[in-house]
């Protein structure tokens, strides 16, 4: 805009209007500050083809799937990190990669990973665990284990998937019920 309209515009608003005009005015720079918020300052109207090329470009598409794993895999990392931010790096990319395949990997990522513990020597770890750590398990066992494997609290919890170390997490926070846990770790461990 020219200096001399907008001092135009200016005396006008300031001197010449009356309330409905400056009401008029108030819902025009609403108006113009929700378009430039959602198309930048441009003056004129946006251009769908124009926008749909940009809004293409940025998703990097391109026709290729691997490309929308991609960004669907960013965009879950992201949302993970805003809703979960006590969980580390790996366990962001474990959870990821157990709800979308990496690229490129057709099948043998970490989704179909499996853990190298037997599944009943992983639900007999499980439950030892969360006798020990709300403190039902007898000193006699954690003795016997203690002599057997050293410090076996570190050792299972370092073993443990991270779905399993998240509901064990919830479970000893109290966000969950014994009953929850027993049937949700029941669950992630038959995958």
């Amino acid at each position: 805009m020219a200096k001399d309209e907008l001092i135009r515009v200016l005396d006008y608003i300031l001197n010449r209007c009356g309330e409905a005009e400056i009401e008029a005015v108030a819902a025009a720079v609403i108006r113009r500050r929700r378009d430039i918020a959602m198309f930048g300052s441009m003056p004129d109207i946006p251009d769908p083809g124009r926008m749909a090329k940009e809004m293409s470009s940025q998703l990097n598409i391109e026709g290729s799937i691997e490309g929308l794993k991609n960004q669907v895999r960013d965009y879950a990392v992201r949302i993970i990190k805003q809703e979960a931010p006590e969980l580390t790096d790996d366990q962001i990319s474990e959870l990821c990669g157990a709800w979308i395949p990496s690229p490129g990997s057709k099948g043998k990522g970490a989704a179909n990973k499996k853990s190298k513990i037997p599944r009943d020597a992983l639900a007999s770890m499980i439950k030892q665990f969360v006798s020990f750590s709300l403190g039902r398990m007898d000193s006699s066992e954690d003795d016997a284990l203690r002599k057997e494997m050293g410090h076996w609290p570190e050792k299972y919890w370092k073993s443990f998937p991270s779905v399993t170390k998240l509901l064990i997490t919830d479970l000893l926070k109290g966000e969950i019920s014994d009953k929850e846990f027993n049937s949700r770790i029941e669950i992630a461990n038959n995958k």
